[in-house]
């Protein structure tokens, strides 16, 4: 699976997705999901809460094991995934469409400090290492 080069990633294995309106979402990666196996519940940070850049928001939980999702960038949670609730192993089926929660921005600088696609592909490739 590629990295998509339109996308921003946290070391915490998060995507994200810069909107047109100021909002960004996010997600995990296709490298999270495949470390996880299959995906069977979503927890996801409540609509109206702020997040600071890394904070812990959410977990997700496959039949293997359990991961924190951190909050890749500041701001207020806007819109969920509350598809997730009946489907989570859409995340497994296409990591980068199944997205988990929208972002208003507190602080849009900081997407400049994620990494781009290349720069999470040398991330994943060490993980597995």
């Amino acid at each position: 699976m590629s990295t998509p080069a339109d996308l921003k990633y946290s070391q915490s294995h998060e995507w994200v997705r810069t909107e047109a309106d100021g909002t960004a979402t996010v997600g995990i990666t296709f490298h999270a999901q495949e470390q996880l196996g299959d995906i069977v519940f979503v927890q996801y940070p409540e609509v109206g809460r702020s997040l600071a850049q890394g904070e812990e928001c959410g977990v997700i939980e496959s039949v293997k094991a359990a991961a924190d999702i951190y909050s890749p960038l500041s701001g207020e949670v806007v819109a969920i995934n509350d598809q997730l609730d009946t489907s989570p192993q859409s995340i497994n089926e296409d990591a980068y469409g199944a997205w988990i929660f929208n972002l208003k921005l507190s602080n849009p600088g900081e997407v400049a400090g994620l990494l781009d696609a290349a720069g999470y592909e040398k991330i994943a490739e060490a993980d597995k290492e």
